[in-house]
C-alpha cells in the first residue's frame, strides 16, 4: 500500500480562541493515538505508525463572538477574537480498518466536545481506492438503474405516493397502477411511510407489485418501486427479501435513522437498489459552524453502498442554496476515491417542488442527464391528469436537449404549456 493510500483524509471548519495550528494538534492526537497528556505505553515508535498527520492549517476571518458556547473557554476567561480556520487531518487507515461506524468515529468522534473550539463542522472525507475497495460498491447505480428501467438519454422522472400516509394497501397499489399507466420512471414511498398499521409493508409490498408486474408484462417497461424498509436492521434485511421475491427492484431508507451499520448491513445482504433518503440532513448540516457538510456525509454512505441519493431540488421548499444542490449532485457523480482509476456514482435524487418548469435549472446544475426528476405536484396536480404531468417533463427534457426555451417548445406541446400556465403562475 502507497503512502497516501495509508491514510483517510479529512477536512475540517474550526472556530477557537486559541492558535488553529495548536487546535488541529489537539484534534490530530485526540482522534488517534493521543491524548491530553503522553500516558506509559505511548513509545514514539507507536506515535509514528498510529498518529495523526495534520496536513494543512489555513486561516480564515475571525469573529467577534464565538459561534457555540463552551463552558471550558468560560472558564479561562478568553477575550476573542475567535479565529476560524480550514484544517486537513489525515488518519491512518490501520487504526480503524474496514469498519464503517470507526470510520465516522474517527474522522467526527469527540471532537464536535472539545472545549477548544466554539465551532467545528466536518466538510470533507477523502478516501484512497485501496480503502474504498474494502466496501461495497452500489448494485445499480446509474448505469445499472438505466439498464434495469431502460432510460437512456434523459433523466428519470418519478414521483412520490401521496398522501404520504393514510392510504390502504390497495389503495395504494391502485395509485401505483395508475402512475405506472401516466409513464412514470419510478415511484417511492414517504419517507413517513414504513411499515404503518393501515398498509403494513407485508401486506403493502406484495399489493403493489402484483399491479406492478401485470403492468410489465402488459406493456415490456418497468418501473421501479423504492418500498420504505426503514426499520431495526433485521426487519430491514426481511422487507429487502420480500420485495425481491416479488420481483422489486428496489428498497428505500432513511439513511440517518438507520445509521451506517444497518444500510452497510441491507446493502451485503441484498441485490435491490438502495434509495438513499436524507431527511433529518438539515440537524447534521444547516449550521454553518456545525455538524457534517454534504461532501463528507455522502462519503460515508457511500461506502456503506447506497445507489441513490437524495440533493433536495433547486428553488424548492427547502433552505438549500441552489450552489449547495448543484455541489452535492455533482459530488454524488464523481468518484468517491481520490485516486479513482473506475467510477462508482450514485444517482443525485431531485425533489421539493418540483415540476417541467425548473428542469433546465436541475439539467444545467448537473451537467448532464444523469440525475433523477422526483415531481410529486409537478405530475400529480397537472391539470389534466398525471400522463400529463409526466408528459411535460419529457416535454420540458426535449427543449433542454434542443437549446429551446420551455415556453417556445410549449407552444406545440400542449401538456407542457398547461403546466406552464397552471405552475408557472405559482
Amino acid at each position: 500500500m502507497s503512502e497516501a493510500a495509508a491514510f483517510v483524509e479529512a477536512e475540517y471548519l474550526v472556530e477557537t480562541p486559541l492558535d488553529p495550528a495548536e487546535v488541529a494538534g489537539i484534534m490530530a492526537g485526540e482522534q488517534s493515538c493521543g491524548t491530553f497528556v503522553r500516558v506509559a505505553g505511548e513509545t514514539d515508535e507507536l506515535r509514528d505508525r498510529a498518529a495523526a498527520h495534520i496536513l494543512a492549517v489555513e486561516e480564515l476571518d475571525a469573529r467577534p463572538e464565538p459561534s457555540l458556547a463552551s463552558a471550558w473557554q468560560e472558564r479561562k476567561g478568553f477575550p476573542g477574537p475567535w479565529r476560524r480556520a480550514r484544517v486537513q487531518i489525515a488518519y491512518p487507515v490501520a487504526n480503524m480498518g474496514a469498519n464503517l461506524p470507526t470510520l465516522a468515529s474517527t474522522v467526527a468522534g469527540n471532537l464536535y466536545d472539545l472545549g477548544e473550539v466554539s465551532g467545528l463542522r466536518l466538510v470533507d472525507v477523502r478516501v484512497p481506492e485501496a480503502y474504498r475497495n474494502r466496501y461495497p460498491r452500489p448494485a445499480l447505480g446509474v448505469a445499472g438503474t438505466r439498464e434495469r428501467l431502460g432510460v437512456q438519454g434523459r433523466p428519470f422522472f418519478g414521483t412520490i405516493i401521496k398522501p404520504n400516509v393514510g392510504l390502504s394497501s390497495e389503495e395504494i397499489a391502485a395509485l401505483v397502477e395508475t402512475l405506472c399507466e401516466a409513464g412514470v420512471d419510478f415511484i417511492k414511498d414517504d419517507e413517513i411511510c414504513a411499515n404503518p398499521d393501515h398498509a403494513p409493508i407485508a401486506e403493502r409490498v406484495p399489493a403493489v407489485m402484483r399491479r406492478v408486474r401485470a403492468y410489465r408484462e402488459r406493456t415490456g417497461r418497468d418501473v421501479m418501486i423504492a418500498f420504505n424498509v426503514t426499520d431495526e436492521t433485521d426487519a430491514m434485511r426481511r422487507h429487502a427479501e420480500l420485495i425481491e421475491r416479488e420481483g422489486g427492484s428496489c428498497a428505500m431508507a432513511s439513511l440517518n435513522w438507520c445509521g451506517l451499520s444497518a444500510v452497510e448491513t441491507l446493502r451485503r445482504s441484498t441485490p435491490l437498489a438502495l434509495h438513499g433518503h436524507r431527511n433529518g440532513f438539515g440537524a447534521f448540516a444547516r449550521h454553518p459552524a456545525l455538524g457534517i457538510g454534504f461532501d463528507a456525509y455522502q462519503a460515508l454512505y457511500r461506502l456503506a453502498g447506497i445507489d441513490h441519493m437524495h440533493v433536495h431540488g433547486i428553488g424548492g421548499k427547502f433552505s438549500d442554496q441552489p450552489a449547495e444542490v448543484e455541489a452535492a449532485a455533482r459530488r454524488s457523480l464523481a468518484p468517491l476515491a481520490f485516486d479513482a482509476t473506475e467510477p462508482d456514482p450514485v444517482l443525485p435524487v431531485f425533489s421539493s417542488g418540483q415540476w417541467a418548469g425548473t428542469l433546465k435549472t436541475t439539467a444545467d446544475a448537473v451537467g448532464s442527464a444523469d440525475f433523477m426528476f422526483l415531481a410529486g405536484g409537478g405530475i400529480l396536480a397537472h391539470p389534466d391528469g398525471p400522463s400529463a404531468g409526466v408528459a411535460s417533463l419529457r416535454q420540458a427534457y426535449e427543449a433542454v436537449a434542443e437549446g429551446r426555451t420551455i415556453e417556445a417548445h410549449g407552444e406545440s406541446r400542449p401538456e407542457l404549456k398547461a403546466a406552464i400556465d397552471f405552475f408557472g403562475s405559482r
